[in-house]
Parts: structure tokens; sequence; C-alpha cells
């Protein structure tokens, strides 16, 4: 790790959990949280709406410009549930989120999805797409899968991260 302190990516299918435990992270670490669907929004990181998936086209360029400087000074913990596109560099640990379809298929009805949309991310879920994209895409000794089903995963990853990412700084010096 070259960086005083580490990135964290925290990946995994809509509706697993990635917003709520990377805020809870940067907080409990003294890190930036980099939400990167509300940057594509934000600062138009895309090329347009996809009528058919309901959501913005990113634009993967336009996207990794906009994180190359901030990335660059580490102590981020960036979350979105696409990875394989972000250079590995970046990131000293790449987390993905996973849960139970049951309780993904509620979730994701709740936040009003389309049933196509919500059929679409269980399915990858199932498939763990999002697993195989960071298995693919980063070193295996930096890609760690953590459930996320309640509220007692959510705490316990909170604070597990947390510690990896103290063991990393601590390593570092």
């Amino acid at each position: 790790m070259s960086r005083a302190r580490p990135n964290i990516l925290i990946t995994g299918t809509p509706g697993t959990g990635k917003t709520t435990t990377s805020e809870m992270v940067a907080q409990e670490l003294g890190f930036t949280h980099i939400n990167v669907g509300d940057w594509v929004r934000e600062k138009a990181l895309h090329s347009g709406w996809n009528q058919e998936f309901e959501c913005f086209n990113l634009d993967e360029d336009k996207v990794c410009d906009a994180l190359e400087d901030p990335l660059a000074e580490g102590g981020n913990v960036v979350d979105y549930h696409g990875c394989d596109f972000f250079p590995e560099r970046w990131f000293d640990l790449v987390i993905v989120l996973q849960t139970n379809n049951t309780q993904l298929f509620d979730r994701l009805q709740k936040r009003g999805y389309s049933a196509k949309k919500v059929s679409e991310n269980v399915e990858c879920e199932i498939m763990m797409v999002v697993m195989e994209e960071a298995a693919e895409s980063y070193r295996s000794e930096i890609v760690k899968p953590l459930p996320s089903d309640t509220t007692d995963d959510l705490e316990r990853n909170v604070a597990t991260i947390a510690g990896w990412v103290r063991g990393m700084m601590g390593a570092a010096r």
C-alpha cells in the first residue's frame, strides 16, 4: 500500500446494504464516503437515461476521471454495484456484500423497483455476478465477501472492515 490511508471499495448487488455500510465505515474510520451512483447523477458522469433499466448509462471514463484525484490521496470508502471497470491500483480492500435472495427481493420491492428490475437484481445475486466481477478484477487476498442480511450483520461488518483497515494502516507504518 503506497498511500498513508487505504481506499476501500464496498460493492454488491443493489439492495445489499452498500451505502449504509459505506457511510458507517467511513464515519468509524474518519474516511470520505464516495457514493458513485450519486456522483453519476450530480456530476453528469453518464450518457443519458436508460429507460429499459431505469437508470443512467454510466460513462466509465468520466467516472474514472472524476475519481482519480480523490483516490490518489487515500482514505476513501467507495460504494457502487459494479467494480470491474475501476483500476485495480485504486483499492486496498474490496468488500462484496451478499444478501439472502428473499431478503433482497423484499428490499428492492420496498424501493419501488419494477418487477423486471427486482427480478434481474435477484438473479444477479443468485448467480453471484458481483462476486465474480470482483474475483476477476482484484487480487484474491483483498476481496472479502460478507453476509448482509440483518442489522447484526451490518454492525459486525462495520467493525470487521474497520478492524481490517486499522490493521492495514498499522502494518504500513
